[in-house]
C-alpha cells in the first residue's frame, strides 16, 4: 500500500504555522524552567520538531521570546488601541473593561508568565527585558496612562500625578498575575475570588473619581 503524503497546500499551512507553535512550546518552557535554564533542544522537543526545523525559523532563544510576544501579545493592543479611541467619552468604564480584559486575557493566562520572567531575569538578559520594556509595558503603560488623563481631563478622575495614579491603578493586578505564576500553588487557589472586581473597583474608583460638585448654598 503506497502511503498517503500531504498535499502542497497542507504542507505550506503547516509551514505558515509552525513559528506559532514553537513560540507556544516556547512560552510554556520559559513558564516552567526560566528563561536562562530553557534550550532549543527543549523547546524543539515540546513542539515535536527537530531541533533542525526549529532553527529554520528562530537562531536564538531571545529570537523565540520576540515571536511569544508578537504572537500572542501584541495582537492584543490592537484591539485595545480601538477601544481607548471608541470610548474616550466614559473613561471610568473603558478603564474597568481594560483592566478586566487584561487579566481574562493575559493576567489569567500562561501569558503572566512573561511577567514573572522579566522580573526574575530582566538583569540577567538586559537585551530581552529592554525588548519585553519597549514592545509590552511601555505600550500598555501609554493605553492606561491615556485612560487616566482623559478621565482627569473631563472632571471624571481627581486631579493628580498620571504617571502615580497608573501605578496604584495597575500594580494590584499585576502582582496577581505574578503570585498566580509562582507562589499560589503553595497557600491559595490560582484564581481571583468571585467578588474580588466588585471589590477591586469598588475601592478603586471611591479613590480616583473626582468628588461631586458642592451646591453653592450662598
Amino acid at each position: 500500500m503506497c502511503p498517503i503524503s500531504e498535499s502542497p497546500s497542507l504542507r505550506r499551512r503547516r509551514k505558515e504555522a509552525r513559528p506559532a507553535e514553537l513560540a507556544e512550546a516556547a512560552l510554556a518552557l520559559f513558564v516552567e524552567k526560566g528563561f536562562a535554564a530553557t534550550r532549543l533542544d527543549d523547546v524543539a522537543r515540546r513542539a515535536g520538531v527537530s531541533k533542525g526545523t526549529l532553527y529554520l525559523y528562530f537562531d536564538s532563544k531571545e529570537a523565540l521570546f520576540r515571536a511569544v510576544i508578537e504572537h500572542s501579545v501584541l495582537p492584543l493592543f490592537d484591539e485595545v488601541e480601538a477601544r481607548l479611541a471608541a470610548q474616550r467619552h466614559d473613561p471610568a468604564r473603558l478603564l474597568r473593561e481594560l483592566l478586566v480584559n487584561w487579566w481574562r486575557q493575559v493576567g489569567a493566562t500562561p501569558l503572566a508568565g512573561t511577567c514573572k520572567l522579566m522580573l526574575a531575569e530582566a538583569r540577567n538578559f538586559p537585551e530581552v527585558a529592554a525588548y519585553f520594556n519597549e514592545a509590552v509595558i511601555g505600550r500598555w503603560s501609554a493605553v492606561l496612562s491615556g485612560v487616566i488623563a482623559e478621565g482627569i481631563a473631563q472632571g471624571v478622575f481627581r486631579p493628580g500625578t498620571v504617571e502615580t495614579l497608573r501605578q496604584l491603578v495597575f500594580y494590584p493586578l499585576l502582582m496577581q498575575s505574578v503570585w498566580r505564576c509562582s507562589m499560589a500553588g503553595c497557600d491559595a487557589p490560582p484564581t481571583l475570588s468571585d467578588d474580588y472586581f466588585d471589590t477591586y473597583f469598588d475601592i478603586l474608583f471611591r479613590g480616583l473619581l473626582a468628588a461631586p460638585a458642592q451646591e453653592d448654598r450662598s
